[in-house]
This record gives C-alpha cells, structure tokens and sequence, in this order.
C-alpha cells in the first residue's frame, strides 16, 4: 500500500518510479501484478483525440471608453458573450462566418468557412495575432458601441480552455451499411460498409485504465494541452452505468469529464483545431492522466489488453439516436485494420492518433520523472451512478 502523499515525496527527490501504461502492461507480463505494484510509483496514460465539446474563456480587458460586449467575432468565429462585459466563451465547433453577423449559406464553400473555434484556439496558444469585431450594448457606464483590434496569447487577462465533455471512456465504431456516403463527427464513412472508424485509442486511453474512477476524481491534476489542468466536474453525457465487462471496462460510451488549464502555458503540438468534411470544425486535444500506485489492484486494472476492450459497431445510416448495430469488436482487432461484419472484411481507421496518445504519455513520464508534475488527492469522486437521461419526448410545432 502506498499513498499519494508517499509517492509525491518521491517525485519531488526525483526517485519516483514511473512507466508508461504501455511499459506497465509489458512489465506485468513480465514479471507479474505483485512485482511491478512493489516496483512502480506512478503510471503515466494519455490520449490524443478529437473532443469537441471543449472551448477557451477570454477575458479582453476593457477598453477606454468601455464597452459591453454583446456579439463578437474572433478571426471570423462567433464567441459567445452573453455574461461579463468583455468575457468571451469561444466554442470548439463553431463554424466561421462569410462576413460578420451573416449566417453560413447552405453548401458553401469558401475556405474561411472551414475554420472554426478550434483554429483560433490554436492560434492563440501559437501566439499569433488574431483580430476582434465587437458590437456593445450602449448604457450609461458601457458608452461604446464598437470595438475592433488584433488580440494575442500575451495582450488578453484571462484565456484558459474550459470543457464540458473530454475523455470518453470508451466510444462507438462507426459503418455505414446505406447507398450513399455519410459525412459524421467520425469523418466520412463510405457505402455499403466499405469502411470503418473508431476514435478511442484503446488500452492506452487513460479512463479504460480506472475503469470504476477510483483513482480520477474532482481535482485530479492532468497533462492537458501540454499544460497543467485539471478535473472540475463529471462531463456532459457522463454514463458510469454503462453495460461492463467483467474487467470493468464498459462495451460503449460511458464516463466522461470536465477539464480545465491554462492555456497561456500550452503548446499547440497538443491543441490542432481540425476540420471535418460537411461536418464542421473541432478540436484534436492532448490529455494525459498519471495513475498514482496505490495497490495491487490499480496495476491489474491497467494491465488490460486492447483484446480485452470492446466498442459496438454503429450503423450511422439510420437516422435515429439508438442506431442499430454489428455487434462488439474488439480494439485489437481494430487496430488490425481490418474487421468482419456479416461476413465482409472492412477496412478500419483510428480517429484518434496513437502515436500521439503515445507521446503525451510519454511527456508526461518525462514531467513526473523531473518533479515537474505532482500528484492530487481528489477533492470528491467522480459520480458513479448518474443515469443517462436521453430526450425521448419532443412536440411538433
């Protein structure tokens, strides 16, 4: 048995032992669970993927004579700024537009419009100039009624990444077994199930290995962005009581959370806005979780095996939120390249990238190993229990 605090003592003398989760499920192979649990301090877990339930809050400042803001646009993307005068949230997904205040017209085109929240979210981690349109709210102690000015990373108050939903412990597959191509949030899937895509990396992603979160909870310190964050709550669509294996590890979508981190200290190696074909924009993050060595159990948990996870496989041309499915798929055989549905191989195609997964684990090994990067006792536990309330009702208007 050992305690955060126990192992945090180690990390700052720089004698922490620390193995990637790749490194961990190798060792276990190699020498058994007790050993390495005697051995090993911390496993270091990551991901790099789209999530694009993420986005920056902005704090400009405010200007002389002062404004209210109430529609603004960052290098042609719409912020939301429906609280504080010069508080901006700025969404992931949202699309640029044409010109300023004009919806998107159907089927353009043109290439400002591929961009969205994500690139300028990245391009102020980069530290270029991005250029701000506001109209204000003219009151008495608000007098002015437009803004316009070139912001970057160093000139705004506040800029950090505030996201509802990141880390799925486990998500779908998807198919498309109709007569057309289907362009989705997983990217294009091609008639007639000539391909599929999956998004999670599989054995290495970070919650597949606390598959009941008793390590990760409110509080949790994280690698996100290449900056310090943090876990502030459950995420949105969080869904513990997912169906499970006896592993633990869930054979769909199930937990997710909220992070948090300054984005001033991020590096945009680990935050690329992203674009997807008739879709829209997003956000490829990278998120690394380090698992604190507590006991024996937290080594088996995370000596699960791509073969021994599952992620059902969705047919998207149904246009109905329960789609009917192929049955479950292991992330072995995905990452093969190849699976089986009814009889037909199909080719296969990670969304996320796992080398890059790879690679923040491994920075993060690296912070861990130079007593950059402590551990945190969690403030309250992560729900276990919460049920996932669709919307099944709705009324023709």
């Amino acid at each position: 048995m050992r305690t955060i605090a126990e192992i945090n003592d180690k990390i700052n003398r720089k004698k922490a032992v620390v193995l990637t989760v790749e490194e961990l499920k190798a060792k276990v192979a190699e020498v058994g669970i007790a050993k390495v649990a005697k051995q090993v301090d911390a496993i270091a877990t990551g991901t790099f993927e789209q999530m694009e339930s993420s986005g920056a809050i902005i704090n400009l400042g405010h200007t002389d004579p002062p404004i209210k803001i109430r529609r603004c646009w960052l290098d042609g993307v719409p912020a939301y700024s429906g609280f504080g005068a010069v508080d901006l949230y700025l969404g992931a997904s949202i699309a640029a537009e044409t010109h300023e205040g004009e919806e998107l017209r159907s089927g353009e085109t043109a290439t400002k419009t591929l961009r969205g929240g994500g690139h300028v979210i990245e391009d102020l981690i980069a530290d270029k100039p991005v250029q701000v349109k506001a109209q204000g709210q003219v009151t008495d102690c608000y007098p002015r009624s437009h803004f316009e000015t070139t912001i970057t990373r160093d000139t705004i108050n506040q800029f950090y990444l505030l996201n509802p939903r990141n880390l799925y412990q486990n998500f779908i597959v998807g198919v498309n077994g109709g007569e057309r191509p289907l362009y989705t949030y997983l990217g294009p899937l091609q008639p007639r199930l000539a391909n599929a895509v999956y998004s999670n990396p599989g054995a290495i992603s970070p919650l597949l290995n606390d598959p009941y979160l008793k390590l990760v909870g409110i509080g949790t310190r994280i690698f996100l962005g290449g900056g310090i964050g943090y876990v502030t709550w459950e995420g949105t669509q969080h869904n513990p009581m997912q169906k499970r294996l006896p592993n633990g590890t869930p054979v769909g979508p199930a937990a997710t959370l909220a992070l948090i981190g300054d984005a001033k200290q991020m590096d945009r190696r680990w935050v690329r806005g992203c674009y997807f074909k008739n879709y829209g924009p997003s956000i490829m993050l990278g998120v690394g979780v380090a698992l604190p060595v507590l006991n024996e159990e937290v080594v088996e948990r995370c000596a699960v095996e791509d073969k021994d996870i599952v992620a059902p496989v969705v047919d998207f041309s149904i246009p109905r939120r329960v789609r009917p499915t192929f049955g479950l798929v292991s992330y072995a055989q995905l990452k093969s390249g190849r699976i089986t549905i009814d009889g037909k191989t199909v080719r296969v195609a990670s969304l996320s990238s796992i080398f890059l997964s790879r690679q923040v684990a491994i920075e993060l090994k690296q912070w861990i190993e130079a007593g950059k990067f402590t551990l945190t006792e969690p403030v309250a536990p992560i729900s276990t229990d919460r049920t996932f309330l669709p919307q099944d009702r709705w009324k023709e208007f």
